[in-house]
C-alpha cells in the first residue's frame, strides 16, 4: 500500500472526483478526511469508507473554517500528510454578460480558497517537519481561453501558476506541490455545464457534453476514477521528485 499510516485531506470530497480520490487513497492504507460544504453527503462518503475516514465541515471562502481544518484533523489523526485541494465552482457566459458577483464567486471559491487552505496546511506541515504533498486540482480550461469561459479558465489557469510558485517555494521544506488538470468528466458538475451550454449556444440539453464526450481523442469524457492513478502517485514516495509540475488527465485533450 502505498499510502500506508499516511493522512490525506480532500477539499470538496463529498461528491466526483473528490469522492474517487478519497476512495482510492484509502484503498492503499491512507487516512481519509472528506473535507466539504456538503458535510451529510461528507459523512455518509466517510462512513461508506469505514473507520479510516472522517468527515469535516470545510467553507473555502470562510478563514475560520480553513483555519480550524488542521486542528479537527490533528484531533482524529494526529496531523495533515497528504492535501488536495479540490474544492471548486462553475460558471459562464459571454464577456459582456458577466457579473461581478459571478466573478468574485469563482475566484473566491477556485483561487483564494485554494490558496489559503493551501497555505494553513502548509503552515502545519513545516510545524510537523514531516514534509507532505500538496496536490490542486486544476483543468484543461487552465490551459488556454475559451469565449464563453473566461472567468473559469482565468482561475483555473492561476491555479497552475500558484502551483508552480508554492512548489518553488514549499520544496525546501520537503513539501511537493503539484497538480492534476482534467478535462472534461462526467460528474454532476457536468450536468450544470451542460445545461448552460444549452442556454448560450441554443443546443438541446445533452448535446453539448455528447459532443465534447466524442471529440476526446480517448473517445469518452473522462470518469472520476480516471484521476485516481495521478492522484495516488502525486501523493506517494513515487513523485518526490516531481516539483510544481500539473498533470494533464484528460484523454488526450491538451498535450504541454
Amino acid at each position: 500500500m502505498k499510502l500506508r499510516n499516511k493522512t490525506a485531506v480532500i477539499t470538496g470530497g463529498a461528491r466526483g472526483i473528490g469522492r474517487a480520490i478519497a476512495e482510492a487513497y484509502a484503498a492503499e492504507g491512507a487516512n481519509v478526511v472528506v473535507a466539504d460544504l456538503l458535510t451529510a453527503e461528507a459523512e455518509a462518503v466517510a462512513a461508506a469508507i469505514g473507520r479510516q475516514a472522517r468527515a469535516v465541515a470545510l467553507d473555502v471562502t470562510k478563514p475560520a473554517s480553513i483555519a480550524a481544518l488542521a486542528p479537527a484533523v490533528e484531533a482524529a489523526f494526529g496531523g495533515i500528510d497528504i492535501l488536495v485541494n479540490n474544492a471548486g465552482s462553475f460558471d459562464m457566459g459571454p464577456i459582456v454578460e458577466v457579473t461581478e458577483a459571478s466573478f468574485d464567486r469563482i475566484f473566491a471559491i477556485n483561487v483564494k480558497g485554494l490558496f489559503f487552505t493551501l497555505q494553513a496546511v502548509a503552515r502545519h506541515m513545516i510545524a510537523r517537519g514531516a514534509g507532505g504533498k500538496i496536490i490542486n486540482m486544476a483543468s484543461q480550461a487552465g490551459r488556454r481561453g475559451e469565449a464563453l469561459v473566461s472567468i473559469y479558465c482565468a482561475s483555473k489557469a492561476a491555479v497552475i501558476s500558484l502551483t508552480q510558485s508554492a512548489g518553488l517555494d514549499l520544496i525546501n521544506h520537503r513539501i511537493n506541490v503539484n497538480g492534476i488538470a482534467p478535462g472534461v468528466v462526467d460528474t454532476p458538475m457536468w450536468d450544470e455545464v451542460d445545461a448552460l451550454f444549452a442556454k448560450y449556444e441554443n443546443r438541446p440539453l445533452g448535446e453539448k457534453k455528447r459532443l465534447v464526450g466524442e471529440a476526446v481523442p480517448f473517445g469518452r469524457m473522462g470518469l472520476p476514477g480516471d484521476h485516481t492513478g495521478a492522484a495516488v502517485f502525486l501523493a506517494s514516495a513515487d513523485s518526490d521528485y516531481v516539483v510544481a509540475q500539473t498533470l494533464n488527465v484528460d484523454g488526450g485533450n491538451w498535450m504541454s
